[in-house]
C-alpha cells in the first residue's frame, strides 16, 4: 500500500468508495436521529448530499486529498485541513473501502495526515464523527489512534408547523 496525492481521474472511484463505506453507517445513523433533522439535512437522500459535499472537497481543495492505493486499486482516502489560527490539523474526511477495512488502511491514512500536519508546524490534530451507533467503529478507530473525545452536545428543535393546526 502507498499513499499518493489525489488526481481528478480518481474522482468517480472516490465518490463510489465513499458511498459504499458509509452505507452501513447511515443505516444505523438514520434511526438514531430525529426524522425532521435527517430529512432537513438529506432532502434528496444521504447519498446525494454526500456526493455533493465530497465532490466539492475533491473539486475545491484537491491538494487536501490523499489516496491509499495498492497497485491501481483505491483502498481509501483522507482529506486533511490545516487551521493555523489554532495550531491544528483536521482530518476532514476519512473513508476506507469496506473490503479493506480493518486492514490498517485507516491507520496509514491517519498517520499520513499526522505527518502532513506536523510538517506544517501544527501541534494538534482533530477529527469529528457522530456519537450514534453508526459511527461506533469510527470512534473506536480514532480512540485507538490516541484521539481524546471532546464532550460536545448538539441539539435541534423542529420549528416546522405541527400537523393539525398552527405552531404551539
Amino acid at each position: 500500500m502507498r499513499i499518493e496525492p489525489y488526481t481528478a481521474e480518481r474522482r468517480s472511484d472516490i465518490l463510489d468508495l465513499s458511498i459504499r463505506a458509509w452505507r452501513p453507517v447511515f443505516e444505523l445513523y438514520r434511526p438514531a436521529v430525529p426524522a425532521f433533522v435527517f430529512d432537513s439535512f438529506y432532502p434528496n437522500g444521504w447519498e446525494a448530499r454526500q456526493i455533493d459535499d465530497l465532490g466539492r472537497v475533491l473539486d475545491d481543495e484537491p491538494e487536501s486529498v490523499h489516496l491509499a492505493v495498492d497497485g491501481d486499486e483505491l483502498l481509501g482516502w483522507v482529506s486533511v485541513r490545516v487551521h493555523p489560527e489554532d495550531s491544528m490539523g483536521e482530518i476532514h474526511v476519512l473513508a476506507v473501502d469496506p473490503r479493506h477495512q480493518r486492514k490498517g488502511v485507516a491507520s496509514a491514512l491517519m498517520n499520513h495526515a499526522d505527518d502532513l500536519v506536523r510538517a506544517a508546524g501544527m501541534t494538534m490534530m482533530m477529527v469529528e464523527t457522530g456519537g450514534d451507533p453508526g459511527h461506533a467503529r469510527a470512534r473506536a478507530v480514532y480512540e485507538g489512534a490516541g484521539y481524546e473525545r471532546w464532550p460536545v452536545a448538539r441539539y435541534f428543535k423542529n420549528l416546522a408547523p405541527r400537523r393539525g393546526g398552527g405552531q404551539s
